[in-house]
């Protein structure tokens, strides 16, 4: 599965997500764009998951005309997301396209 990590997703989470392909949006050219832009170009790109800590994403965008799957991270500090790994990886593996799931983090 093709995933992208939007701006404020700790890196070390793509250790986790083993046998997937991660990418950032600093690598793709794509530092600049934001929210609907992001995923459009995402989308276009054939990225079937995004994983952000922007909790509003989902009152920002008209989400239901996209098929790529956002997964919202709730924190966005990794001490706290790294106990949550787990949780992400199986959103991850069991996510349909343009669904939107938010895992929350205490």
């Amino acid at each position: 599965m093709k995933i992208l990590f939007d701006q404020g997703t700790p890196l070390p989470l793509r250790r986790s997500l083993t046998g997937h392909t991660v990418d950032i949006p600093g690598r793709k050219g794509w530092s600049t764009l934001q929210n609907g832009a992001l995923l459009e170009a995402a989308e276009q790109d054939g990225y079937e998951v995004l994983i952000t800590t922007d909790q509003s994403i989902r009152y920002q965008q008209d989400l239901s005309h996209r098929g790529i799957s956002i997964i919202v991270l709730m924190k966005a500090t990794w001490p706290r997301i790294r106990n949550r790994q787990q949780e992400i990886v199986e959103a991850v593996n069991s996510i349909s396209p343009g669904q939107v799931v938010e895992i929350d983090i205490p």
